[in-house]
């Protein structure tokens, strides 16, 4: 007990420590932003010529491309190809319109979001929306970005440790830079482009490309901040629109060490709750012989002195484990238990979903993800302040911040390093009023145990918004919808009819952890390089 509470303590002085730095960052101001352009003309509407995917996978799908500006200053300019791709309404005399389905990231295809989460949509929604899904600008086939090869993001995980050593602050900050600048070398005629104000006049193109009205639109987690960011430029061309894991936008783009912090401290602590289960199911967890925590950050320890040697060849260390239960913690209790089967696996140097290191797949996602939030986020450019505020939210969530803050440019939470370095320019960042007055309701989903997006940033941006209605999941995992019957009921009502929830609406029905060999396809292993929504259970 005395531990612990020494433990609390420190957490407390170093969080302390922390968020008077943020408030510090917040008077001075995120610097300046892009600069203000006048009025430019109307872009020219793409000509969408539809026909079978060219990858053979369409099932059902037609694919085509469209062109738009590259830099919307000069709509009559350069164009970016974006892959489209469309599954008409099952039930012509039925349809409504449109649904477009935006997935997380940034960096995951829309075109394989909708494909494979076609089948998990309700029949109401199949046969009354051609569903729709585009890959954004610098994602996969609509100019896929590369800031750093193959080659170098595998000597920067695979060097990478679980348990940082002295000087990996510094190693980090490095690293960030190294990133940034490549960024300018490799891709500086596509990444000042690539963020979501652009984005957002590309789905307008697209909507007048398909010729509607207005849109109805799903987006999960930073699909949210594309919804969002679109409701607020377009407000009337919104017919109804589902923000599900939400972004608080202004935190997100204007404050974004305050942002990175409290992403920090909800990944820690669902690592911490599902810890706490493992200690008080022993037998269900299978890990840590009733001191989970304790054996996990041994467990760290000892893959960085003693990697497992992966069928690619390549080390699982102590960070890569960090790495990949930063993605799998996202599925909540249900997976718990095979959490647990994992880390023992792993325990007993045995390879599993959670010693497998960030393949070339999972190189272009890190490179557009980290790109797009650079685009999208001013930071402060103080040096001092940078590395202050990392090595402060590292230390506030002991699990994964150590591995992850201080580790290689990856994922949301270590972009700092990376984006206060930034060299490029931001003409695509959005830089408006949130409120999206004019438009009609717009749902927002907040799940309360979120490792991702936190609760509390559903709560902002519903209060935010002019017309939005939060929807409460309290559950664990990222994301809410087909999560839960409660929800989903209340979301396909929502697009279908455009009935509103209740006000002050609560869901509860999370699926408990399931016992080990029950579920007959086995786990469902969170990968970063396909988003995708779950099939209702």
């Amino acid at each position: 007990m005395q531990t612990r509470l020494a433990d609390d303590a420190r957490k407390r002085v170093v969080w302390g420590i922390a968020l008077v730095l943020i408030a510090v960052t917040a008077l001075l101001g995120a610097g300046p932003g892009a600069a203000k352009a006048t009025a430019a003309p109307a872009p020219p509407v793409p000509v969408l010529t539809w026909g079978p995917c060219a990858d053979g996978q369409g099932d059902g799908f037609e694919c085509a491309t469209a062109e738009v500006p590259l830099d919307y200053r000069r709509p009559g300019g350069s164009t970016i190809p974006l892959a489209v791709t469309r599954r008409l309404a099952a039930d012509p005399a039925r349809r409504t319109g449109v649904l477009v389905l935006h997935p997380g990231g940034p960096g995951n295809s829309g075109v394989n979001f909708a494909r494979n989460s076609y089948a998990a949509l309700p029949a109401a929604l199949r046969d009354g929306f051609d569903v729709v899904g585009y890959d954004m600008r610098g994602v996969a086939r609509s100019g896929q970005v590369e800031c750093w090869n193959d080659a170098e993001y595998s000597a920067a995980v695979d060097a990478a440790r679980g348990v940082p050593g002295p000087g990996a602050l510094q190693t980090a900050l490095r690293q960030g830079q190294d990133f940034a600048a490549a960024c300018r070398e490799r891709a500086g005629g596509l990444v000042p482009f690539i963020g979501t104000g652009s984005n957002a006049k590309d789905l307008d193109l697209l909507r007048q490309a398909l010729g509607e009205e207005t849109l109805s639109f799903y987006g999960r987690s930073f699909g949210s901040y594309v919804g969002t960011v679109y409701a607020a430029q377009f407000p009337r061309r919104v017919r109804a629109m589902v923000l599900d894991g939400a972004y608080d936008p202004r935190r997100y783009a204007d404050v974004p060490y305050a942002y990175d912090a409290a992403q920090f401290l909800a990944l820690d602590a669902a690592v911490g709750r599902f810890l706490d289960w493992c200690a008080q199911n022993a037998t269900a967890c299978g890990f840590g012989a009733g001191a989970p925590r304790e054996a996990f950050e041994q467990l760290k320890r000892d893959l960085d002195a003693d990697p497992v040697i992966t069928p690619s060849g390549r080390p699982a260390t102590g960070y890569t484990l960090a790495y990949r239960l930063m993605f799998n913690i996202n599925s909540g209790k249900e997976i718990w238990p095979y959490l647990g089967e994992a880390l023992a696996a792993a325990q007993a140097h045995k390879t599993s979903f959670l010693l497998s290191p960030p393949s070339p797949g999972s190189f272009d996602f890190l490179n557009v993800n980290l790109a797009v939030e650079c685009a999208d986020r001013v930071y402060p450019t103080s040096r001092l302040l940078l590395g202050a505020l990392v090595g402060a939210q590292s230390a506030a969530a002991p699990l994964l911040g150590p591995p992850i803050g201080l580790g290689p440019p990856t994922y949301d939470h270590n972009h700092a390093p990376a984006c206060a370095q930034w060299q490029a320019e931001r003409p695509s960042r959005y830089e408006g009023s949130y409120r999206a007055a004019g438009s009609a309701p717009i749902l927002v989903l907040g799940t309360t145990g979120d490792p991702d997006t936190p609760y509390q940033d559903a709560v902002a941006l519903a209060g935010t918004l002019d017309a939005g209605r939060l929807v409460t999941f309290d559950a664990e995992g990222h994301t809410a919808y087909n999560r839960s019957r409660c929800v989903s009921a209340l979301v396909n009502d929502y697009l279908a009819t455009l009935a509103l929830p209740a006000r002050g609406t609560v869901c509860a029905d999370e699926t408990a952890p399931e016992v080990l060999g029950r579920r007959t396809a086995g786990p469902v292993e969170a990968d970063e390089t396909n988003d995708v929504i779950p099939t209702l259970r």
